[in-house]
Formats: structure tokens, C-alpha cells, sequence
């Protein structure tokens, strides 16, 4: 009986394979994917966006690679596929990898106290509101690092009304561009993460997800924890290995003529060049080069970007480099934040925003992943098809639609 149950079972297995491998095969379809050309340039020509580069890969190989419209526009500069880009949030999952990498070295564990790293994080605050009046108390535990991995550490940018005033005082949150700018600080990123510890936070650990400088924070802990700073530790560990040569916290001169021009979404929905300084073009070219910031503080381009995405949607590996393990890998790119981020349909890893049910974000599969920055850019790696997709623009703010409608038109193209 026992013998007939498990051929009972082996064949259901068999017999199942092609239905489940049927709908995981899906591919790039290129005529479909060319619907991309119409929709970017309409934008470029209706002058919504001064100009962007979309890249597709699939299984590793570049399937679309479009640069539209402009790098500077007043300068008559053409966008190119090499065309470098203010990525902000972008450089989270950088920094995520980077503390994944001394987690496996044992330098750094997942629970630890971030006071083991940081002195100043033993004791923090809350700004809790109760009766309309705002009262700060003793956080109910410590912030461990998966809090801030996973963003419900309940630490904001410090824009909010609460908190703004005090956050202020100390040259963070509206001091610092729309928050989490720290690109013109003439001091360490060590230094302004001791200092945020000593403001109150807005929400208690474990929760609330809350987005604000818990990658920043992170990047002091990579600093502490491996001896280096963190430009050095990327550029050592991360970049280099990954053939990642046009990224940097700070862009060498030489790099200065492929650096994109920043433009706002503004009046009736067209472009305008941003203001300099830390709400619009920033220091990323003659900035003091001392804060390295590992929440935002990134340049970067499409080809770089997807190297690295690569690395991850490969399993920790790229080439002959290896930076993860699988099991790494596979811990940061699930939800590990439960209901707190758009549950159920969408859910937070430990670097990446995870799709959890289908309509989650748009046309994603389940167990997609990806984020965006603040200057318009946005990024999507879906796994079950062996799909990366990166659209780079520098637009703060972005009104447009522009984002959802690049991820909509790759998922469209992907057919049996």
C-alpha cells in the first residue's frame, strides 16, 4: 500500500512539472517591448520628462537599452546610455548587501543592539502625541539591526510636523533638502547618525514601518564594524568586484560632462530646471566629499545598477564574483516585515519592497522585488522569469506616471 501511495505521488509530481514550469516560462517578446520606444520619447516631446535611459535585462543580457530626450537640455546634451544619475534610495540595497556581507563574516549580527556599534543608539526616544500634545518617552526596547533593514526601527526623515522643529535644530530632516539629504555636510556620516540618536523618533521598535535614515544609520554601523568608511568598503568590496566603475559618493571631475542635469515637474505638469543645492542639483561635484551616506548618497548609471541587481537575482553572484550566499540572498529579498509595509499585498525584505499578491504593484508577480529614489528612478528584478529592469531619471519632484507606466510595458512583453 505504502509502495502504491508514493508511485501515486511521484506521478502527480511528473505530471504537475509542466503546468508549474508553464507558468514560469515566460520571455522578453521584443516586438512588444518596442512599445517602450513610443511611450518615453512621448514624454521626452510633450516635455513631461527632460529625459531618462531604460534598461532591460534578461538572464543577464541586455533585451532593451533606450536613452531619450536630454542630459542638459539648456546645454543642447543629448542623453546616453553612460549618462550618470543621483540614484538617493537606490543606494539602500547597496548598504543592505554590504551589512549581509559581515553578517556571513560574523561582524555583524541580525539582532544585535545597534548600541553595540553606535554608543549613542542604548537609550533612545519617542515623540509620542497624546490629547494633541506631544510627550517624548523612553523607547520600549533597543533598535536592533534588522529594524533598521527592515525599516521599522521608527525612524522617519523627520519632516513631520512632530518632529520637524527639533530635527531642524539640529541640521537633519528640514535642514537637510527634503530630509535626507547629507551630501553637504562638512563631517563624517558617523557624526550625523550619533547626533540623529540623540532626537525622538516617531514611532516605537517593531512597530511601524516607517521610512527615514535607517540606512544611513546602517552605513555607520558597516563603518564601525569593518574599520574602513564606507566609500572604501563599497569601492573595495562592492564596486570593484562588480565592474561597477562609474559609481561613487562623490563623482570624480573627469566623470563631471556625463552627469545629468536635474529638472522638477513643475507648473501643468512640464519640466523646469531644479534649483542648485540640496533640493535640486546637490554636492555631488563640489560638495565637501566627507559624509558618505549610505541611505542616499549614491551616483550611479542603468548599466551599473543592473550589474548589481544581477548579482542579486543570481543568487549573491555575478560571474566569478561572489558577494552572498543563496541563503543570504533569500533572506533579503523576502518580507521580513510582516503586515507593517502594505500588508497583505506588499511587504518589506531586508533591502528591497517584495510583491506579496498579485496586483500588489501593477502587473508584478509574486515574489518580485524592487524600489526607486527620490530623483524619479525606479527598479524592478523579477526572479520567475529572470527579469531586471531599471529606468534612471533626475526629476525631484516627479509628477508624471512615467514609472508605473515603464514597469507595466516590461511586464506586458513577457509572454509564453
Amino acid at each position: 500500500m505504502r509502495r502504491i501511495s508514493l508511485i501515486a505521488a511521484l506521478v502527480l509530481i511528473v505530471t504537475a512539472r509542466p503546468a508549474a514550469q508553464h507558468a514560469m516560462d515566460l520571455r522578453v517578446d521584443q516586438a512588444r517591448l518596442s512599445r517602450l520606444d513610443a511611450v518615453l520619447q512621448q514624454y521626452v516631446d510633450e516635455n513631461r520628462i527632460a529625459g531618462a535611459v531604460a534598461l532591460v535585462l534578461e538572464d543577464g543580457k541586455p533585451v532593451y537599452e533606450r536613452a531619450v530626450g536630454w542630459r542638459d537640455k539648456d546645454g543642447g546634451a543629448r542623453m546616453t546610455p553612460d549618462s550618470i544619475f543621483r540614484i538617493a534610495s537606490q543606494t539602500k540595497a547597496i548598504t543592505s548587501v554590504a551589512v549581509l556581507m559581515l553578517v556571513e563574516e560574523g561582524k555583524i549580527g541580525l539582532t544585535d543592539p545597534v548600541s553595540r556599534y553606535i554608543p549613542a543608539y542604548a537609550k533612545t526616544t519617542v515623540a509620542e502625541k497624546k490629547g494633541g500634545v506631544v510627550q517624548v518617552v523612553p523607547a520600549k526596547r533597543a533598535i536592533t539591526i534588522t529594524d533598521l533593514l527592515t525599516h521599522t526601527a521608527g525612524i522617519s526623515y523627520g519632516t513631520g510636523t512632530d518632529v520637524a522643529k527639533r530635527y531642524e535644530a539640529k541640521g537633519l530632516g528640514p535642514a537637510a533638502g527634503f530630509g535626507w539629504y547629507t551630501a553637504d555636510k562638512d563631517e563624517p556620516v558617523c557624526g550625523t547618525m550619533e547626533r540623529l540618536a540623540s532626537l525622538p523618533f516617531v514611532a516605537h521598535p517593531g512597530e511601524e514601518w516607517v521610512y527615514g535614515y535607517n540606512t544611513d544609520i546602517l552605513g555607520c554601523v558597516v563603518e564601525k564594524a569593518a574599520g574602513m568608511s564606507l566609500d572604501e568598503f563599497f569601492r573595495a568590496r562592492i564596486l570593484g568586484p562588480l565592474g561597477m566603475t562609474d559609481t561613487h559618493f562623490f563623482l570624480p571631475q573627469e566623470k563631471k560632462d556625463r552627469l545629468v542635469t536635474v529638472y522638477a515637474s513643475g507648473p501643468g505638469g512640464t519640466v523646469e530646471r531644479a534649483p542648485d543645492g540640496a533640493r535640486g542639483q546637490g554636492h555631488y561635484l563640489e560638495g565637501p566629499r566627507k559624509n558618505y551616506a549610505g541611505g542616499a548618497g549614491l551616483v550611479s548609471t542603468a548599466r551599473d545598477y543592473a550589474r548589481f541587481l544581477e548579482m542579486v537575482r543570481n543568487g549573491g553572484a555575478l560571474g566569478s564574483v561572489r558577494l552572498l550566499s543563496p541563503r543570504t540572498v533569500a533572506l533579503m529579498t523576502h518580507n521580513q516585515s510582516g503586515l507593517l509595509h502594505n500588508g497583505p499585498r506588499l511587504g518589506w525584505s531586508l533591502a528591497f519592497e517584495t510583491t506579496e499578491q498579485v496586483g500588489g504593484s501593477g502587473l508584478d508577480p509574486v515574489g518580485a522585488f524592487g524600489w526607486g529614489g527620490a530623483y524619479g528612478s525606479v527598479y524592478r528584478v523579477d526572479p520567475s522569469s529572470g527579469v531586471v529592469m531599471v529606468l534612471m531619471l533626475n526629476q525631484i519632484p516627479n509628477t508624471t506616471d512615467i514609472r508605473s507606466k515603464f514597469q507595466t510595458l516590461v511586464h506586458q512583453a513577457m509572454v509564453p
